[in-house]
């Protein structure tokens, strides 16, 4: 145990330190909220790859595993699969914009006025994405150290809003990239191989688990379904992964780089899954299924590579949580605060670095004070796909698409969203985010054919936007 936390006690310390080289490469607003949009691929695929797998894809993808067998795999499928698809399709379009907010991406397209609402909505589900990923470490904590879940969640929340402070988006890319060298080595080349020897290998594993335990469907499909539609669509939209997109430092970057996170994901997901497949043989009979990660690192690992793979969990919740900080203090000033207040730039990067110890205080303090982390994310999801799915892709897609359609399919999104969260009395069905989706697009193409199309003007500069890179 010595071992190990004197492995994780080094972690923490080189991520602060990574915070104070962000902060000396940290000279504008570009450098602090997109790392100056001059990553390569190498950086671009290692972040993005390490923002969007947190703590539900490893401990969580693990914990699905250990009950279900190879199926677990398909919730972190359904995040890679998102990443493919916004990489593909989207992205280099969305790097081009030259912007920093999905909101500002909004007024570009349709005009002003939207930046406003659709902040709102954002904000809240960064803010509960960091809060529920401080959470997720502050677990890890308290196994580690044998503490308390109050001084564990301080203590992990406290590290990430350091370094995150100190350099914005450069020391968040830093960090990002040591943690996701941390993660494969930790997941890919020591726990999996390590797991799949000591429980026989592929052959004896397939004989000593339940034959529905090779199953790709025995986690049920209704239970896929929501996985793509929850994590696939909210990937495709989220502030915290299109922040890392305006990283890129160009279009191809964006790419061909972001697909090759998606790739990685993949594969993530199936090693998680197979992860906890062997431990139903070699720990079985616990009683949550979440234990699985810790246990069975504690069961097949010595102390130093205990210590390595337990930092590879940390890495893994702690990027999230340093993103989802990152947007929400992003979103904040720039789409809500911004709009009524005109800085110079050196004033505002210092108004951002405020902003982002404040909201990482909130954070901690929420997380000590949540209970149902599970249902304040779905929630935050539900209203994120609902409101925005529709107005945001049908923005990059159809040129008919109208400020007055965007702002209906918002408002009919939303509402039936909740709308029907509360008539079916169940948060985790998909009903209310088919329901906002369904309804919005609706109002959308109706509203955007009723009313005159978007002037000229504001035409004009999304085209320039979206055909050629923007100078910085």
């Amino acid at each position: 145990m010595a071992v190990d936390v004197t492995v994780v006690v080094l972690y923490l310390a080189a991520m602060i330190a990574f915070g104070f080289w962000g902060r000396h490469r940290t000279r504008n607003r570009s450098d602090f909220l997109v790392a100056g949009r001059r990553l390569g691929p190498w950086l671009y695929s290692g972040t993005m790859a390490a923002v969007v797998l947190g703590g539900a894809s490893t401990i969580g993808g693990v914990g699905l595993g250990y009950e279900y067998g190879i199926s677990g795999m398909w919730l972190v499928v359904a995040i890679g699969t998102g990443i493919l698809v916004l990489s593909l399709l989207f992205s280099a379009r969305i790097q081009r914009l030259g912007v920093y907010t999905v909101g500002q991406m909004l007024e570009l397209r349709y005009g002003s006025g939207l930046g406003a609402p659709s902040g709102v909505v954002m904000w809240a589900y960064t803010l509960v994405l960091a809060v529920t990923s401080t959470i997720a470490y502050g677990t890890i904590f308290g196994v580690l150290l044998d503490i308390g879940r109050v001084p564990a969640i301080v203590i992990g929340g406290t590290v990430v809003v350091v370094y995150s402070t100190l350099g914005g988006m450069w020391s968040v890319t830093l960090t990002d990239f040591v943690q996701f060298l941390i993660k494969t080595v930790g997941i890919f080349l020591v726990l999996l191989p390590v797991v799949l020897w000591r429980a026989g290998g592929w052959d004896g594993l397939a004989t000593a688990v339940p034959a529905d335990a090779l199953s790709l469907t025995s986690i049920g499909g209704g239970t896929i379904l929501t996985y793509f539609v929850t994590y696939g669509f909210g990937l495709l939209i989220g502030q915290d992964v299109w922040q890392r997109v305006f990283t890129a430092r160009s279009p191809g970057v964006a790419r061909w780089a972001g697909v090759g996170a998606g790739v990685y994901c993949l594969a993530y997901g199936v090693a998680g899954a197979l992860i906890g497949t062997a431990a139903q043989v070699l720990v079985p009979g616990l009683a949550e299924r979440d234990d699985a990660f810790a246990t069975i690192v504690g069961a097949v690992l010595p102390p130093a590579a205990a210590g390595l793979v337990l930092a590879a969990a940390l890495s893994a919740v702690m990027s999230t949580s340093s993103g989802a900080l990152l947007a929400t203090a992003t979103v904040f000033n720039q789409d809500l605060l911004g709009r009524y207040r005109r800085s110079p730039e050196h004033d505002e990067v210092a108004g951002t670095r405020w902003a982002v110890a404040a909201f990482g205080v909130i954070m901690i303090v929420i997380a000590c004070l949540l209970q149902d982390v599970v249902a304040a994310l779905t929630l935050a999801y539900g209203i994120l796909v609902g409101g925005l799915l529709v107005p945001i892709l049908g923005g990059l897609v159809w040129r008919r698409a109208t400020r007055a359609g965007a702002l209906a399919a918002m408002a009919v999104g939303t509402v039936a969203t909740l709308g029907t969260m509360l008539v079916l009395g169940d948060l985790y069905a998909n009903e209310p985010v088919f329901a906002g989706v369904g309804t919005g697009l609706v109002a959308f193409v109706a509203v955007s054919l009723l009313t005159r199309p978007t002037g000229d003007d504001v035409r004009a500069e999304w085209d320039r936007r979206t055909v050629a890179a923007p100078k910085v």
